[in-house]
């Protein structure tokens, strides 16, 4: 989600904002790593007489991985919601206390990394708002690049904009078109049309819960039903029932729901006591997230309809085709990229072995404040085993590159715990543009692809060899039809023209790397 730089504007609101009212814990957050980082994971759920707050805190538990800065649950009971958000993650910001106190029929829920700028307990999810029809409460994962000329159209009209985040300006879109007199569904047509960008959003709402994707989809969200038999009809898709929507399918996995499909590009589900009724309120052009196959989503998450450990285990394999290499041992930067070293130790025939150590107590958003530190704080994440390393050529594998900085100093980790020769292997092409779509990538003269050549890269890592996959091996490896996805961190071609002004904030570069093949 984007943020603004501009300090909250106060005023009179058409469409009042309760979250000064709404609790809000504050807890330390610390930064980010050197990974490309999601921006948010959304959920929902629609079950009437069932402990709803507590299905979206496990709902959200397992979509933790997606961001780790705040987290919030609203639940909606007989027309009131009770919202509780703060700082942190999802075990620190809620007891079960807080979830007994949080009664109702629906719920969504958020956990959220901050895209750009630092985060702060007002930019925590869900945005609530107050409509002539009640409250709405909204879950965005994605990034609207359209914000400065949203938020202009609606300081016209006086709205008072007290976050720094984009998902706010459509919560606030949703508001006012419902105070013009249209209803939820109509209203929230109206909203999406305005936005221009990556958006997944779980929106609650007095009459259930409304769920849509952007017409390219590029982040996901999928449907799942609660029960020991899904019904063959429900509403216009599925019918009345306990019904749920979330980023991933392991949202679905941890509150017993059966995942029955993704919910499409440019489509939007209203979920209420009848089921669900589809609309169609965009014509797909479909461009899902790549990356989200290679990194983002859970290996136990089901994307589109295929495994996604699946296929890191088959790029893994395409990868040691593409660039064997003479060694003793494969392994995996964990745990992103064990699938496919797996995979690489599989088609190559080098047996696979744990080199390195994973702190489980320490998350992928532990960042340090300075360079130095950032690499210091590496050993706190990752231990290297000397006897498995000692005397052996090893190559370990990884799903992507982006500062280079963890990497290098992985090298160097491995050289001593004895390691004779390091090879670096990695399950994707090399990431030469930012993200403007929800994923924190850095400014484009920040990414170590964007300004060297992989044998340049290679020098500085340290490696004795490096190598990526192609930009032919990754799709040709998925069962997502080619010409469905976003190349844009490879290529340099967005899908959703990015206004100048939000384009020069990342595009720091005049060169251009060469398109992919």
């Amino acid at each position: 989600m984007s943020q603004f730089t501009d300090s909250a504007i106060s005023g009179n609101s058409p469409a009042s904002s309760p979250d000064d009212h709404a609790t809000v814990r504050q807890v330390e957050v610390v930064g980010r790593s050197d990974k490309p980082e999601e921006a948010c994971g959304v959920f929902g759920v629609h079950a009437p007489n069932n402990d709803v707050a507590t299905l979206t805190y496990f709902g959200l538990y397992a979509l933790q991985h997606r961001g780790q800065e705040s987290a919030g649950i609203a639940s909606f009971e007989q027309g009131e919601v009770h919202t509780l958000k703060g700082m942190g993650l999802v075990s620190q910001v809620f007891t079960d206390k807080d979830l007994h106190e949080m009664p109702g029929e629906w719920a969504v829920g958020h956990t959220r990394y901050s895209t750009t700028g630092s985060s702060h307990a007002a930019n925590a999810q869900p945005a609530v708002v107050n409509t002539r029809l009640g409250a709405l409460a909204l879950a965005h994962n994605g990034n609207i690049v359209n914000v400065n000329s949203l938020r202009a159209a609606l300081l016209e009209r006086n709205h008072d904009l007290v976050t720094t985040s984009d998902s706010e300006l459509i919560a606030i879109a949703l508001a006012e078109a419902v105070n013009d007199g249209k209803s939820w569904e109509e209203g929230a047509i109206s909203a999406f049309k305005r936005c221009e960008g990556a958006f997944s959003l779980v929106i609650g709402t007095p009459e259930g819960i409304i769920a849509a994707r952007d017409p390219h989809g590029i982040r996901p969200l999928v449907l799942g039903y609660i029960g020991s038999k899904v019904p063959e009809e429900i509403g216009s898709g599925y019918g009345p029932g306990k019904l749920v929507v979330a980023s991933e399918t392991c949202g679905l996995d941890i509150v017993g729901a059966t995942y029955l499909r993704d919910v499409d590009p440019g489509e939007m589900l209203v979920i209420d006591d009848s089921g669900v009724k589809s609309v169609q309120w965009a014509q797909a052009e479909r461009r899902l997230c790549v990356f989200e196959m290679i990194y983002f989503a859970r290996p136990d998450s089901v994307f589109h309809g295929e495994s996604l450990y699946s296929y890191r285990k088959r790029i893994g394999q395409r990868l040691a085709q593409e660039s064997p290499a003479d060694v003793d041992l494969i392994m995996a930067v964990p745990d992103s990229g064990v699938p496919a070293a797996i995979g690489y130790s599989e088609a190559s025939g080098i047996p696979y072995a744990e080199g390195l150590i994973k702190n489980r107590y320490v998350g992928r958003t532990f960042i340090q404040p300075t360079q130095a530190m950032r690499e210091t704080g590496i050993r706190m994440k990752l231990n290297p085993m000397r006897d498995v390393l000692e005397g052996k050529r090893i190559l370990i594998v990884d799903d992507s590159i982006v500062r280079g900085t963890t990497s290098r100093k992985l090298v160097q980790m491995l050289y001593d715990a004895g390691a004779t020769e390091v090879h670096m292997r990695i399950s994707s092409p090399p990431v030469t543009h930012p993200c403007f779509y929800g994923i924190d990538t850095d400014n484009q003269d920040q990414l170590i692809a964007a300004t060297k050549s992989v044998e340049e890269i290679e020098r500085q890592l340290g490696a004795d060899s490096l190598a990526y996959l192609s930009w032919e091996g990754m799709l040709e490896e998925t069962q997502v039809a080619i010409g469905s996805f976003c190349s844009a961190c490879f290529t340099g071609k967005y899908p959703i023209e990015i206004p100048e002004q939000v384009k020069r904030s990342k595009l720091m570069l005049e060169k251009v790397p060469a398109e992919v093949a």
